[in-house]
Parts: C-alpha cells; structure tokens; sequence
C-alpha cells in the first residue's frame, strides 16, 4: 500500500510541475499579446486623429472618405 501512493505522490508531483510550466508559458504568451494589442491600439488611435484632422487628411487617397475608408455620403 506504502509503494503504491509513493507512487500517486510522485505522478502528482510530475503533473504539478507539468502544469506550473504550462501556467508560465501562458503567462508569457498573454504578456506578449498584451503588448501587441496595446501597439495596435496605440495605431488605431494614432490614424484616427490623423483621420479626424483635416489637415492629415488632405492627400487625395482620404479625401472624401469616412473612418471605415467608405465614400462620403
């Protein structure tokens, strides 16, 4: 009986360890998308200014164009 939760405890240990490595990657993974996605955000931002100011928007491909790139109505 001692040998066999010897055993489970050593399983469990291995599954611990397997699972705080996965936790870690995770962590870095969602680190590094967070990061991307603020940098998008902070170009979003950035080109819709440059979209509401009429002074950016004065070369002739965003002339006449709304936020979505649409023709003006």
């Amino acid at each position: 009986m001692r040998e066999l939760m010897e055993k489970r405890v050593e399983a469990l240990r291995e599954e611990l360890r397997s699972g705080q490595e996965m936790l870690a990657s995770l962590d870095a993974k969602r680190g590094d998308l967070q990061q991307t996605l603020l940098r998008i955000s902070g170009a979003v931002q950035v080109l819709e200014e440059m979209l509401d100011d009429p002074a950016a928007g004065s070369d002739e491909t965003s002339a006449g164009r709304d936020r979505a790139g649409r023709p003006d109505q």
